[in-house]
């Protein structure tokens, strides 16, 4: 047995008899694009159980490459199979699938705008398996490259939509996923996903909440909390974090303060890519970032972590009071 498969049934074990059922959404997803397309190939690096892959590998074999623990050699032979006019989607961990093998993704497949997307699972501080595990950079990393589009989904419905959306898109794409666990929230409707549009989710005068992945159904339970005390806000929902929606602007225009939220470091990624934006459009305002602060983690339950690193919805309502409460001063 390898170290990543060592791992694996570590982690996996520690899961409740909940996620042993989890619905695979984006792994039935890819099967269904697959069969809509039949230039779509898969491609895992020892991780076909964790990224929902073992569909596709029995679904269609013959379309399926297990590459075994080497990231770097599966994103050279992605890059290749692009060239020669399949479309690869690989498959690892996220920090696995952009940190390890970081000079051949810039090199085989955004320099070239070659048609792979890199599709990554378990984001932030989502793992018991500590900092070796914990992608906090990813996003950071792989909104640096020239060519890169960067999607971090919400839910169900929406891992769906994106799926079938970048298959349709000709070029690189960093897919970021949170494990299925069996805890996820009733699929809402987001069939209109398009790459680069945010979603308004809810909406109130008070402030704004820009989130990702994860961390979207904490800032509506955050958004809650902040109703209950007198505070109303909109919360969007930015699960293309490359490229950034420039109607984030007027949005932004018209509000008090701004609080980005998300599973990674605040250094780089979501509320970095904000900040740029509204920076270079003249946007005046409040603004505060909820991530992980420019510190390594632990292993540890998500619950656990999120709580200790503040993304819990808890400390995104204050981080949003106290913001309030700077601006009206």
């Amino acid at each position: 047995m390898s170290e990543k498969q060592s791992l694996e049934v570590l982690d996996f074990n520690a899961r409740s008899s909940a996620a042993a059922s989890a619905v695979k959404h984006y792994g039935e997803a890819l099967l269904e694009a697959a069969k809509r397309d039949e230039r779509i190939v898969c491609l895992t690096a020892d991780l076909t159980l964790p990224t929902e892959t073992d569909l596709f590998r029995d679904g269609i074999p013959e379309r399926f490459h297990q590459v075994g623990i080497a990231e770097a050699n599966m994103i050279g032979i992605a890059g290749g199979m692009a060239r020669g006019g399949e479309i690869p989607f690989v498959h690892s961990f996220c920090v696995f699938a952009t940190r390890r093998c970081y000079d051949q993704v810039a090199m085989q497949i955004a320099y070239p705008r070659a048609n792979v997307k890199v599709v990554g699972v378990i984001p932030g501080l989502t793992t018991l398996l500590g900092v070796s595990h914990q992608a906090i950079d990813d996003m950071a990393l792989m909104r640096a490259l020239p060519n890169m589009v960067v999607i971090e989904p919400s839910g169900p419905a929406q891992v769906r939509a994106a799926v079938a959306a970048i298959a349709a898109y000709d070029g690189p794409v960093y897919l970021r996923l949170k494990r299925a666990d069996g805890a996820e929230k009733a699929a809402e409707a987001a069939s209109d996903f398009k790459i680069g549009e945010m979603r308004v989710l809810r909406w109130g005068t008070g402030g704004l909440i820009v989130a990702c992945g994860m961390m979207v159904d904490i800032a509506c339970d955050a958004a809650d909390r902040l109703a209950g005390v007198g505070v109303d806000v909109t919360v969007v929902d930015m699960a293309t974090i490359k490229p950034l929606d420039p109607a984030l602007v007027d949005l932004a225009r018209k509000m008090p303060l701004i609080v980005t939220a998300e599973n990674h470091s605040i250094i780089g990624g979501l509320g970095s890519a904000v900040a740029e934006l509204l920076m270079e459009n003249d946007v005046h305002v409040k603004f505060r970032r909820v991530g992980v602060r420019d510190t390594f983690a632990e292993g540890g339950t998500t619950s656990y972590l999120f709580e200790k690193y503040g993304l819990s919805a808890g400390a995104l309502a204050a981080t949003v009071r106290e913001a309030a409460k700077s601006a009206a001063s």
